[in-house]
């Protein structure tokens, strides 16, 4: 290998070496986030004890859902936590996913993302250094030597970087475990999981799964978790059937949407007149364009569970990609009648509601988007009030909803523009004026790199 390509390859390595500093802030971009409420209620029901367990405020934890197949969870900064949905429609049981739960609060808990960064922060300048070592010598004409610096700085740091990760991981578990226990919930679901990820291990890697991957699951550190898990008066503590159900509806759900609608009707046979069948049928048929079929699956779930707001806010659903307006309010309304409480419920009947058209309407249709907005974690309810204050001509609020959309997705460039043409239409010193002064006075995020 010629000098020139021996010092473009150290370089590279050194840029690789670099990035992964910052992979944990790139991981939360440009991930597929999508919102259920009925998942999303779910899993802040089941992760709420837990996080109280560990002694963390459940409010201020946001819990993100991401459309991907793999089986993976993983916490940001900012107290985030992200479900794949593949997670979701593999584990068996509840208690594997509260399992789950319980061990990424452990991350949460212990300050690991912290630490991880001062981790990477700390080898860094050695590693950078004999690099430039190693680049030195290639360029006075000692490849090898220069070659075995940076290839060896390079191995020790991913041994070191390794064993930290493996520490990280077998803390969070004993964390877990811990926090089931305050909790009064059995750990007999992590270590289910956890030991079929420990046979993930005697697979190839291009069948293991990537949370086993990453997650890495030694005998040692298995043999470790249950022996704490078992310790446990809740080990044998089975999951409630309203539990179950629930989960099993969401699962069906799930599926409904994300498999291919083949798959589904494999999955869920004719045969199968279950709740959970009827439901995943249902929304594989409206996904197909076949709306009376998708109505005729849907029918006995709303017969058996009349008081369940997420099967009529399935129907409205149906009813309103389908065309058909006035069926969709009336089953948003009959959902948040059933749940006021939860925004995207209100999203959807606000959404139904303002496709009616007429003034009174979208003025109801406005109550509810605020409604569906008050928390701030729905983007589309504020993109909703855009179009609703547009129908009435009320440019200032549908400019202020515009800037509160994109700010809310972090698009500061954008919010900021859209808030200085609110606060032109809004009258000077309204609340609505100095929401807007707030959002176009911020500054802009400092360019890395």
């Amino acid at each position: 290998m010629s000098s020139s390509k021996q010092i473009l390859t150290a370089l590279m390595g050194a840029a690789f070496m670099l990035c992964i500093a910052l992979a944990g802030e790139a991981r939360a971009q440009g991930i597929a986030i999508v919102s259920d409420a009925e998942t999303e209620t779910m899993l802040r029901e089941y992760s709420d004890p837990v996080l109280r367990a560990a002694g963390i405020d459940p409010q201020a934890v946001k819990i993100h859902l991401v459309n991907d197949r793999n089986l993976n969870a993983f916490v940001a900064a900012g107290q985030q936590m992200f479900f794949h949905t593949g997670l979701i429609t593999t584990v068996e049981t509840p208690g594997e996913l509260i399992g789950v739960i319980a061990h990424e609060t452990g991350h949460m808990s212990g300050g690991h993302l912290v630490k991880r960064r001062e981790e990477f922060e700390g080898m860094a300048m050695p590693v950078m250094a004999s690099m430039i070592l190693g680049v030195g010598a290639i360029a006075a004409g000692a490849g090898d030597a220069g070659m075995a610096l940076i290839m060896g700085s390079q191995h020790l740091a991913q041994r070191s970087l390794l064993a930290f990760t493996r520490e990280q991981e077998a803390s969070a578990d004993q964390a877990g475990a811990t926090f089931l226990q305050r909790a009064g919930l059995s750990g007999q679901g992590m270590l289910d999981l956890f030991a079929s990820m420990r046979d993930q291990e005697l697979l190839s890697a291009s069948r293991q799964d990537p949370y086993a991957r990453s997650h890495p699951m030694s005998g040692e550190r298995l043999a470790s978790l249950e022996s704490r898990v078992k310790e446990s008066p809740y080990f044998d503590k089975p999951d409630p059937p309203e539990r179950v159900h629930q989960f099993k509806m969401v699962q069906a759900k799930l599926f409904g949407f994300l498999d291919e609608p083949n798959v589904v009707f494999r999955r869920f046979p004719a045969s199968d007149t279950s709740d959970y069948a009827h439901y995943a049928r249902s929304v594989a048929y409206h996904r197909t364009g076949q709306l009376d079929r998708a109505l005729t699956e849907l029918a006995p779930v709303l017969k058996n569970q009349p008081n369940n707001p997420y099967v009529w806010e399935v129907q409205g659903q149906i009813y309103f990609e389908s065309g058909q307006v006035e069926d969709a309010i009336t089953s948003y309304g009959k959902a948040v009648e059933l749940k006021p409480t939860d925004e995207q419920l209100h999203l959807g009947y606000g959404r139904a509601l303002a496709a009616r058209g007429d003034e009174a309407s979208t003025r109801k249709a406005i109550e509810h988007l605020i409604t569906a907005s008050k928390s701030g974690n729905q983007p589309y309810a504020y993109f909703q009030l855009s179009i609703a204050y547009g129908q009435l001509n009320d440019i200032g609020m549908a400019e202020l909803a515009t800037a509160q959309y994109y700010d809310t997705l972090g698009r500061v460039k954008e919010a900021k523009a859209h808030a200085v043409r609110a606060q032109r239409e809004l009258r000077q010193g309204s609340p609505e004026w100095l929401r807007a002064q707030d959002i176009a006075m911020q500054p802009m995020p400092e360019r890395r790199g």
